[in-house]
């Protein structure tokens, strides 16, 4: 992955600020676009084929919600600069998937950058996709690399005159974004509890040598994952915080309330973090037990082995000198071979008694 964003980064080397230059991989072949608008008693949500289509509706006080599947096409946003009168600046960093979470007030709207989360539970892999927001009064331009995403919900909501959503202005609709997002971390966190666990329970009852690998796995997830709700936190508080027209007051105790989402997504990232460590240090301590343990028995095995070799090797010699002081009588002696067996069973039998007694064994 990191190789990819510096091969997409040198792909503006010695361009000017502003150049409208795609970095990322491109996810969709064809750019869709769909536009919905509503206020407290109406609703129309429609597939439009360009954005001049959504142009009219600007001057409109009904909430207008433009949703762009895939970034690749340049002539369309160079249209949406001159319609909007957006800095190409934002457009560029729309382009730049590899943007961290972030957001930028201007006079007359505000751009955020969020990273919509993906846990792929087969794979336990995390993926995510940049999600670009430009409100602008009472209008929202939002970019996505693909088509597919977690606002069906937020849509039927809309649709359905659920809740407080119709009867507010597009800085809710869009506070109502980034909470949708957030409370996918929620659902991302909740797989990775599972996994947790699973990997728990593997490496308690086997831990085997590719058990190193899921939980270094798991903490390039988390990492990744701690890496994009760390700004998103500082994001939210922003907005929070600072006086901005384009969110009213009204807005602000949401958001107060979305902050402390994250804070809580970001906690329980770093548990989960610790988790990871611990899983770790527990895998590392089960094979080393496992190696000790190994370890033990071979040196039980070589203990026991040790004087009966050494007597095996004494009248492995065969000197025989007659009769001489200094024979060895027993090399002449009827029952020496089976007497020899019998000094082996007896000596190895008595060392792993003195074992057991010692709860060596």
């Amino acid at each position: 992955m990191f190789e990819h964003q510096m091969k997409w980064r040198s792909k503006k080397a010695g361009l000017p600020p502003g150049s409208y230059v795609f970095l990322g991989e491109k996810r969709q072949e064809e750019i869709q676009l769909n536009l919905m608008t509503y206020n407290e008693t109406d609703f129309e949500f429609r597939n439009i084929e360009k954005i001049e289509d959504a142009v009219d509706y600007k001057e409109k006080t009904d909430v207008t919600w433009v949703n762009i599947y895939g970034l690749h096409d340049i002539d369309l946003l160079k249209k949406i600069e001159t319609a909007f009168t957006i800095h190409p600046l934002v457009l560029e960093d729309v382009l730049n998937t590899t943007q961290r979470p972030k957001i930028e007030i201007y006079d007359d709207y505000v751009f955020a950058v969020i990273k919509m989360i993906y846990y792929d539970a087969e794979e336990a892999e995390i993926s995510t996709e940049q999600i670009s927001i430009i409100l602008q009064n009472n209008f929202i331009i939002c970019f996505q690399e693909r088509k597919g995403d977690i606002f069906h919900a937020l849509r039927e909501r809309i649709k359905n005159s659920v809740g407080r959503i119709r009867k507010n202005q597009a800085d809710y609709l869009a506070y109502a974004i980034m909470d949708v997002i957030v409370d996918n971390y929620f659902s991302v966190l909740e797989k990775l509890s599972d996994h947790i666990e699973m990997l728990d329970e593997e490496v308690s009852d086997n831990p085997e040598p590719e058990m190193a690998q899921k939980i270094n796995m798991l903490k390039r997830t988390l990492l990744m994952l701690r890496k994009n709700t760390w700004p998103l936190r500082e994001m939210i508080h922003q907005i929070a915080r600072d006086e901005n027209p384009q969110f009213r007051k009204s807005t602000i105790p949401f958001l107060r309330d979305l902050y402390d989402h994250t804070v809580q997504v970001i906690d329980t990232t770093e548990n989960y973090w610790e988790m990871a460590s611990g899983l770790k240090d527990m895998y590392m301590s089960m094979v080393s037990n496992r190696m000790n343990e190994v370890m033990k028995v071979l040196t039980i095995i070589a203990t026991i082995f040790i004087p009966l070799s050494f007597i095996a090797g004494v009248y492995g010699m065969n000197f025989d000198t007659g009769a001489s002081p200094f024979n060895m009588p027993e090399l002449s002696f009827t029952f020496g071979y089976p007497l020899f067996w019998l000094l082996c069973i007896a000596i190895g039998g008595g060392l792993l008694f003195l074992f057991k007694r010692k709860n060596w064994l």
